[in-house]
């Protein structure tokens, strides 16, 4: 079993383990040790996004992979999903981001893909905890003093929107007004540049990274904020991003948030007319409103569920033949366009899908009926099963006899965070809140810190 991996790479405080300068070195020489395995002299494109500690990080991870007789390309700040997509059209053997994604600054993280643009398999990320474990365990420390960022190729980001501005070659944004937020983090190195391409009134906001704003009462995980902007600004639309940009969220004309639900019905409904949505199927999670599934149903597109996290929603993608895939938060998988959920690419299709329907935002969702929906988090000092917490396993009983099939209960561990996560959806908001406290104080009693 991994201990260091997530759902989405190694993840902790900059500056403790996992992320403590020892750690940071032996992962690079461990993932250059990997690579080796398969060719002797690989190449690493390494990018980051715009925490005050991924500098460092970047450049201690470096040394590792050059250490580990690995060559080390840089990209500088990049959204993650650039990375995945340089390392494949480059021919790197991997690519490696510096980031905590939607996490705060003091966060900080380290994601792997393979040269073909994908996460890496389970098997190849316990091989690489097992030697840095092995390394961990020396007596002796290696020397890290000093260590050298790599020189940053600024090629890699200008081809990366050139990919961008290709999925969309027609899009015209003359005559639209839109509030992009850019969550002080890697889309403030893009979206300026990317969005000038295709014309319009583009109001940027949160584009000034000071290393510790990032993800800071901005971006994806507070869409509430570019949606107030929106209706301030009186604009068409609004769209904002987390810190790597690999998920987007967006607000309508009217202010009202627009989630990834509504974004997977958007996209599959627009595939599902131009006959091109693969198997009539779509991917959602565990977390994805029942509201969604019944709106599919009307156009006859059949719906499954992943474990939450984008890694699971690929698997199940691929398993089953899908080409769309996403998640409520905002990560968007359009595998017959990319290998990994991008915000970036995300909001192009999006706006590409607006210009070509005619109306305002509003008009393509205005049949999504959401059931009422609460998520309750809990800080937990440690992740056991629940199935054995007896006190926690009778509230869920309790909620789901009460429910009735009327409603769901789903409880799980956060893959990047030391949190439980109760969502309850409900016709009766009362009893949907009644029932998460309860499951929650128990979570508390039994796990909490």
């Amino acid at each position: 079993m991994r201990k260091l991996f997530g759902t989405d790479g190694i993840r902790g405080v900059a500056g403790q383990f996992p992320l403590d300068r020892k750690t940071v070195y032996a992962i690079g020489l461990a993932v250059a040790h990997s690579l080796r395995k398969q060719r002797r002299n690989p190449h690493v494109l390494v990018g980051m996004d715009t925490r005050e500690s991924s500098t460092d990080i970047a450049a201690l991870l470096t040394h590792g992979l050059r250490q580990g007789g690995a060559e080390a390309t840089s990209a500088g700040v990049i959204p993650t999903p650039g990375v995945a997509y340089l390392a494949r059209i480059r021919g790197f053997d991997a690519g490696v981001v510096v980031s905590a994604s939607h996490n705060p600054w003091q966060d900080n993280g380290i994601k792997i893909f393979g040269g073909d643009g994908y996460k890496l398999a389970d098997a190849v990320e316990l091989a690489i905890e097992n030697e840095i474990f092995a390394r961990l365990s020396q007596p002796h420390d290696p020397d890290i003093s000093t260590t050298v960022a790599p020189e940053v190729d600024p090629s890699l980001p200008a081809a990366y929107i050139d990919f961008l501005r290709s999925q969309v070659p027609d899009l015209r944004l003359d005559g639209r007004t839109i509030v992009v937020d850019c969550a002080n983090g890697a889309a403030s190195a893009i979206a300026p540049p990317l969005l000038a391409h295709f014309g319009g009134n583009i109001l940027l906001t949160h584009t000034s990274p000071n290393g510790r704003n990032i993800n800071e009462h901005c971006g994806a995980l507070h869409p509430e904020v570019v949606a107030k902007e929106v209706v301030a600004r009186q604009a068409d639309l609004g769209m904002t991003f987390d810190g790597d940009a690999d998920r987007a969220m967006f607000a309508d004309e009217h202010g009202k948030v627009v989630n990834g639900d509504a974004v997977l019905l958007i996209g599959a409904r627009d595939l599902h007319a131009r006959n091109r949505l693969s198997k009539n199927l779509v991917v959602a999670t565990t977390m994805s409103n029942m509201g969604l599934e019944a709106a599919l149903r009307t156009n006859e597109i059949k719906m499954l569920r992943a474990p939450v996290g984008d890694k699971y929603v690929l698997e199940e993608m691929q398993k089953h033949g899908a080409i769309l895939g996403g998640e409520q938060s905002g990560h968007m998988l359009f595998l017959d366009r990319s290998t990994t959920g991008d915000g970036m690419l995300t909001a192009l299709i999006v706006l590409d899908i607006l210009q070509r329907s005619g109306g305002p935002l509003s008009q393509l969702t205005k049949d999504l009926k959401v059931f009422p929906q609460v998520i309750v988090n809990v800080r937990v000092r440690e992740k056991h099963p629940l199935e054995t917490l007896p006190t926690v396993v009778a509230a869920i009983h309790d909620a789901e006899t009460e429910l009735h099939g009327n409603g769901r209960v789903v409880i799980r561990y956060s893959g990047t965070e030391a949190l439980a996560r109760i969502m309850i959806e409900a016709e009766s908001e009362q009893v949907m809140q009644h029932h998460a406290e309860r499951i929650a104080e128990a979570i508390r009693a039994e796990l909490g810190v």
